[in-house]
C-alpha cells in the first residue's frame, strides 16, 4: 500500500510525503493504520483523531482529510490530506 500525505497552509501545499507500508496480509485497516503513523512520523506531525467522517471518505474518495481541531496538539498547518496511491 502507498500513501500520499500532504500538509496545507491556506489553501497552499506546504510539505507532502510518499510512504509504502502494509501488505503482510494483516487487513486493510492495519496496513493503512501503518501507513498514517509513518506519514506523520515522517512530515514531524502528531497522530490525528480518525473521525467516522474520515472512514466514509476513504471509502469512498479513497482520500480523507484531517483538520487542525482533530489533533490533540497545536499544529503549524490549517489540514493533513491523506490519499491512496
Amino acid at each position: 500500500m502507498r500513501v500520499e500525505g500532504k500538509l496545507f497552509v491556506s489553501g497552499r501545499s506546504l510539505q507532502e510525503a510518499v510512504v509504502e507500508g502494509g501488505g503482510e496480509g494483516a487487513g486493510l485497516a492495519r496496513d493503512l493504520d501503518a501507513c498514517l503513523r509513518a506519514l506523520c512520523r515522517e512530515l514531524g506531525i502528531p497522530h490525528p483523531v480518525w473521525l467516522p467522517k474520515n472512514t466514509r471518505e476513504f471509502a469512498r474518495f479513497r482520500q480523507t482529510v484531517f483538520f487542525e481541531g482533530q489533533f490533540t496538539e497545536k499544529v503549524p498547518f490549517d489540514r493533513f490530506q491523506i490519499r491512496w496511491l
